[in-house]
């Protein structure tokens, strides 16, 4: 059996991006992989599929501390898919839930936690989920907030933003690497650099280029249009919607803004996420 290695986010945060990446690293192609390839690499804790083997009654009929109960086997299946480590997307805090841990620590190895400005988050968000900003904003402020189950996805929760990212970033731990996604944006070699490190992967810096330049926004984006991309949301357009930074300033009123900052100053803060002004 091996061990996973968590790949936590709030959502809209860079997983996806992150996830493209070690693809392309750790498959070494000669031209970019298929961007629905991340899921046989790095699958989800909230896929249905893995709740349903192990359970034969219908997911409708599953209250709350069963599916709790479920996640912690249903993480030791996914681990047991390989000898050797495993990445695993998560969206949910390292937190208990429903009176047990949210996560088997007995087949987890680290985790790589990816933190986006959540004034920017915002705008991604709610164009994934097909809401309007503020009642986005609302739900980024709802401790403890739990994604309902649905389709192929299981019941999980996400908390609240501060509440997702403190418990992740909040104690250090040398199992544990923490990523913000405007340094990806703003120097990849440097942010992706030091994840390979984190890795312990052999120093390649032609691998790494390669592997960023077939990860790249927009050749994942232009995958999407051409192929699809089998984890967009039916809600909205595209899964990929910009992939910069900033674009709060055009997209959320001063009124909104301090909305967010009010709610989540104290990691806000943390990060250097706080305009100037608020």
């Amino acid at each position: 059996m091996g061990r996973i290695i968590w790949l936590a986010s709030y959502p809209k945060s860079g997983n996806t991006w992150t996830r493209i990446f070690l693809l392309n690293l750790f498959m070494n192609p000669s031209k970019p992989l298929s961007i629905n390839e991340i899921g046989e690499m790095s699958p989800s804790d909230s896929q249905l599929g893995w709740y349903t083997m192990l359970e034969s009654r219908p997911a409708d009929q599953w209250s709350l501390p069963e599916v709790a109960k479920l996640r912690l086997r249903v993480q030791e299946e996914i681990a047991g898919i390989t000898p050797d480590s495993i990445f695993v997307k998560t969206h949910s805090p390292l937190l208990p839930w429903q009176g047990v841990p949210a996560f088997n620590m007995n087949v987890t190895a680290g985790a790589i936690c990816i933190v986006r400005n959540p004034l920017d988050v915002v705008a991604s968000y709610a164009n994934h989920s097909g809401l309007d900003l503020d009642p986005m904003i609302r739900i980024m402020a709802e401790k403890d907030y739990l994604v309902p189950g649905g389709g192929e996805r299981a019941p999980h929760p996400i908390g609240d933003w501060s509440q997702n990212v403190a418990s992740w970033t909040a104690r250090p731990h040398p199992a544990m690497h923490v990523m913000r996604y405007e340094d990806m944006l703003d120097d990849p070699v440097m942010a992706f650099g030091k994840l390979v490190r984190f890795l312990r992967l052999p120093k390649d810096r032609g691998r790494l280029d390669k592997a960023l330049k077939f990860s790249s926004f927009d050749k994942a984006k232009k995958q999407e249009k051409t192929k699809g991309f089998n984890e967009a949301s039916k809600r909205a357009k595209g899964f990929f919607r910009s992939g910069k930074a900033g674009g709060w300033r055009t997209e959320l009123t001063p009124a909104q803004v301090r909305t967010v900052v009010n709610a989540h100053r104290e990691q806000m803060e943390r990060f250097g996420y706080v305009p100037e002004g608020y």
